[in-house]
């Protein structure tokens, strides 16, 4: 069996998937696909940087081959990462084109790449082939101006549990993982410090994190992730909680 290992990750251009990829390359025998909106600046050998909007279906639908390769690896892992919180307010004050992008990154892109995976790689059961999502605390939450985004990474946790059903029923011997990374401080946490307390009755207490500093770096919850990715057969559930292994 080969001993190089491909990594296929979204939002791989900042915040948990820039430092998944970084820790990934540390290791020579790993090759990583990293896709993003906008190009990426990394140069490494192993690395192959694809600039792609996913919330654009037709375009991506026209890349899945050059996303998952079919070169021998050892190991095949897919890493549902990018995802976007979405404009918080409340329902009915949402632009609806909004509301598509939020189901369009965070649910249906993952469903059509989980779909691509299975369909290429689910007959190769001599290798490990895993697919990872991820979800968040807020799939489990009723959290007012964040309606779209707890919706669709619920939606994300149950499309994770049922292809873990159906590898199962079919024999492909892919694990399949939604794991929420904890709060982690990207972007994302900026962009919910600068809500208004209108639309969100939970800003002070976001605000507090970052004061306080407990916001979890995420060069931390890539290492959690790795620990997941390595070591599959310790977990036995499909949702999963960084903060909790």
């Amino acid at each position: 069996m080969p001993n190089n290992e491909l990594f296929i990750i979204t939002g791989s251009s900042k915040g948990i998937g820039k430092a998944l990829v970084d820790q990934l390359l540390e290791d020579p025998g790993n090759q990583v696909i990293g896709i993003a909106r906008s190009p990426q600046s990394l140069v490494h050998p192993k690395f192959k940087g694809m600039a792609l909007d996913l919330t654009n279906l037709q375009i991506v639908l026209g890349k899945l081959d050059e996303m998952m390769p079919t070169s021998d690896f050892g190991k095949i892992v897919l890493v549902n990462n990018a995802g976007m919180l979405g404009p918080i307010d409340h329902l009915g004050k949402l632009d609806p084109k909004k509301i598509e992008e939020v189901f369009m990154l965070n649910t249906i892109m993952p469903a059509v790449l989980m779909n691509a995976f299975i369909h290429k790689y689910g007959s190769k059961k001599d290798i490990d082939r895993l697919i990872v999502n991820i979800s968040s605390g807020a799939a489990k939450k009723a959290i007012d101006g964040w309606a779209c985004y707890s919706a669709s990474k619920s939606a994300l946790n149950m499309l994770s549990e049922t292809a873990a059903v159906e590898a199962g029923l079919d024999q492909t011997g892919i694990r399949i993982f939604s794991v929420a990374p904890g709060v982690v401080d990207t972007s994302m946490q900026a962009e919910i410090r600068l809500a208004d307390r209108r639309a969100f009755s939970s800003l002070s207490k976001f605000v507090g994190l970052k004061e306080n500093d407990e916001l979890s770096p995420p060069k931390f919850t890539a290492e959690k992730l790795l620990e997941l990715i390595k070591n599959p057969g310790r977990f036995e559930a499909v949702q999963q909680d960084v903060r909790e292994y």
